[in-house]
């Protein structure tokens, strides 16, 4: 099981943000994501948004560093990049 996390410099809610991906399945990050104790509510249609504060805990449970555009490679690889909804625009 390989997972991958990227730097955390992603800004959101006042803080500084990684994406942690699988390029094998879902099924493989939803379990790393449990065992570090992450919230289902941090998954983001095809990654978890992890806080800077627990970048250094997924690195210690095997998670491997990439830069943020191996994350958006390996997830277009592995056939699991899902795109942003869209938001229904307002007239």
């Amino acid at each position: 099981m390989t997972l991958y996390i990227d730097p955390p410099t992603w800004p959101g809610h006042g803080r500084l943000w990684s994406h942690l991906v699988s390029d094998v399945s879902y099924d493989e990050l939803h379990l790393f994501a449990a065992g570090l104790g992450v919230p289902r509510r941090a998954f983001d249609g095809d990654h978890y948004d992890l806080p800077s504060h627990r970048y250094a805990d997924a690195v210690a449970a095997g998670a491997v560093q990439v830069s943020s555009r191996e994350v958006v490679r390996l997830l277009h690889s592995s056939g699991l990049r899902r795109p942003k909804r869209r938001q229904a625009r307002r007239t």
